[in-house]
């Protein structure tokens, strides 16, 4: 009996344990659960703004031709915020800083830790080749990883699109989306560039494929996943993704203009259907909470993250390189990763230096060398330079649409 009575207690503690273990949360779990203060975040007074950036802001969109939104931060601190010119100058509309632009090939970050979470979340692994998802897909040994760093081989799909429209006739008014777009590559099996993981080629078939492989996994639009997945956790609450296969009028105040100059504003057509490669719109605020959320591991592990930031292809002019959906300036006792846009108008630079944690996103509408001329910029925030025209060396790497 006293041995019974001895017993009961343990195996109450046990059954409390057994209990405990079931309910325990996952690092993740609990690192979205934590509260995530955009207020904060987002807190800037123009009357605190930092004068030297606005002299070289201001600068830079009357002597080098900026027109667009603007957002500088430092340790979590936004030290300036604002917006310069048009968003369509044919209505004669001002820029505000809430406006959502089409972030072009910055659109590839997003996508990248969409496809990392699906990794981490077992639905798939970088090595698995695209013929696991689409057995049409007509090209060999071209897997997930090989996508994520441009060296897939593949033909660019935007050109090979257009030709096949201007070819046939087709409507070029609505869009295709993902799966058809895949499904017009099954068909007609263009020519590929080189044999895979050759070399480092810069190309947005890569990522549109990625877009076609997250709506396979999950088994919804590429728009619904991005939403529930990427953009509600980080509060991204003014991001979405627009294409033309769903919408026959993008639903945006922004509009690109193109060749420098006013009078070629562009609008979207059927290229603007496949998204994954481009299609999210966003804001400068709603990316500075994007980088937020990832330093605070919402999305990524930091194991994951730093996987994605390592160089994955050679060096260019040696500093330069490019890993899973990111650009990375490498350099003793400093890392920025950032990237580039630019389609239909748009021209952008999103960068993020790591070590100095510093963010810099220019979301611009009007294409031209403005961006070319940020080393000032850098300066005064405290990072890196990140100009390859800025470093000698070998190597270069292709321009992104």
């Amino acid at each position: 009996m006293r041995f019974q009575n001895y017993l009961l207690p343990v195996a109450a503690a046990l059954l409390l344990l057994t209990a405990c273990s079931k309910h325990k949360k996952t690092p993740q779990e609990v690192v979205a659960e934590t509260p995530f203060d955009t207020t904060s975040l987002l807190k800037y007074s123009p009357k605190n703004a930092d004068k030297r950036i606005d002299a070289f802001m201001q600068n830079l969109h009357k002597h080098s031709g900026f027109n667009g939104n603007v957002l500088v931060a430092k340790k979590g601190k936004i030290l300036y915020e604002n917006a310069f010119g048009w968003a369509n100058y044919l209505t004669r509309d001002s820029l505000k800083v809430n406006y959502q632009f089409e972030l072009a090939s910055v659109s590839k970050t997003l996508t990248s830790t969409a496809i990392l979470m699906l990794m981490e979340q077992g639905k798939l692994k970088l090595d698995q080749n695209v013929k696991d998802f689409f057995p049409s897909f007509p090209y060999d040994g071209i897997t997930i990883r090989l996508l994520l760093t441009h060296r897939s081989g593949m033909m660019n799909y935007v050109y090979f699109t257009d030709d096949v429209f201007r070819k046939e006739h087709r409507d070029q008014r609505k869009g295709l989306n993902n799966a058809q777009e895949m499904a017009l590559i099954a068909q007609y099996k263009p020519a590929p560039f080189n044999k895979p993981n050759v070399r480092f080629l810069y190309n947005n078939s890569n990522f549109m494929v990625l877009g076609a492989i997250i709506e396979k996994v999950t088994g919804i639009p590429y728009a619904q996943y991005m939403k529930e997945n990427v953009f509600k956790p980080a509060e991204m609450n003014n991001t979405a993704v627009y294409s033309k296969a769903v919408y026959d009028k993008i639903p945006v105040h922004v509009v690109g203009h193109d060749r420098n100059s006013w009078r070629y504003s562009v609008a979207q057509n059927f290229l603007d259907g496949p998204v994954g490669d481009k299609g999210i719109y966003s804001t400068v605020e709603d990316l500075y909470l994007f980088d937020r959320a990832m330093r605070a591991g919402r999305l990524l592990k930091q194991q994951t993250q730093d996987s994605a930031y390592t160089p994955r292809n050679p060096m260019v002019h040696g500093h330069f390189n490019y890993g899973y959906g990111w650009r990375i300036f490498d350099a003793p006792n400093q890392k920025v990763v950032y990237h580039t846009g630019w389609w239909h108008g748009f021209r952008h630079i999103f960068v993020r230096d790591l070590k100095n944690d510093v963010t810099i996103v220019l979301l611009g509408n009007m294409v031209n060398g403005s961006l070319l001329h940020l080393d000032e910029l850098f300066r005064i925030t405290g990072m890196p330079i990140v100009r390859k025209s800025a470093y000698t060396g070998t190597g270069d790497e292709a321009e992104d649409q």
